[in-house]
């Protein structure tokens, strides 16, 4: 079983890197504006989402239309 790609607020950032928000149905008919995008260091802890909805991906990982 592979790593973990989506997390959500309270989850420890398993590596550094810059991390952007998701949404949940990840089609482009439902593509977030302005997603946030936080870098992160390893251990630190996810914030909260724009929406209850959303997870935090890593950036280079998150689909991009």
């Amino acid at each position: 079983m592979g790593e973990r790609t989506e997390y959500e607020a309270g989850d420890k950032a398993p590596n550094p890197g810059v991390y952007t928000e998701v949404g949940e149905a990840r089609s482009f008919h439902t593509e977030i504006q302005d997603p946030k995008r936080i870098t992160m260091e390893k251990g630190d802890t996810f914030p909260e989402t724009t929406n209850k909805n959303r997870k935090w991906k890593k950036a280079e990982k998150a689909r991009v239309h």
